[in-house]
Order: C-alpha cells, then structure tokens, then sequence
C-alpha cells in the first residue's frame, strides 16, 4: 500500500498582518474565553455561540463609528433596495 503526504507550508504571520483578526481575538478572549468556563464541548459551543450574536447584533464598534454589525448590515440592505440599477446590463449565465 503506497501512501503520498502533501505537505503545505503557510507562512509565518505577524500579529499585525491582520490587525481586525487580531483586534476580535482580543476581544474573544477578554469577553468570553477568560470569563467563562466550559464544563463540556456542548456548553463551550452554546456560550461561544451567544457571545458571537452578543458581538455582532448588539455590540458597538468603534470601526463602525459607534454601531453595531447588524445595524450596518440594516442600513446597507435599505441602500439596495432604493438603488437604482435599471442602466446596468446585467448577463445570466
């Protein structure tokens, strides 16, 4: 039997090669890792859960200028809606 491994090699990152990741797992961890304790698989993925709906529908962020990522999300779909696209072309394929 003839088994082939493929080895992929990522590169090493800096923290501030992507400082939005870097800013929500500082967050994560303040917020819910250092605050909780998970008994279980089970319970870690039910608080893990609600602190990401917590994050993103109720928490304000100061990227967003104070808002929070469903309100900005909301605002966004409103502008779509009133959009105008009749003078693009659009192709289906």
């Amino acid at each position: 039997m003839l088994v082939t491994i493929f080895y992929i090699i990522l590169p090493l990152f800096k923290p501030t090669d992507n400082p939005f990741i870097e800013s929500f797992n500082g967050s994560f961890r303040d917020g819910c890792l250092s605050t909780n304790w998970f008994l279980s698989l089970q319970e870690a993925e039910g608080k893990i859960e609600s602190y990401i709906k917590e994050y993103n529908e109720f928490r304000p962020h100061s990227s967003l200028q104070g808002r929070t990522p469903q309100e900005v999300e909301n605002e966004y779909i409103l502008e779509m809606k009133k959009a105008d696209f009749s003078k693009y072309t659009f192709l289906l394929t």
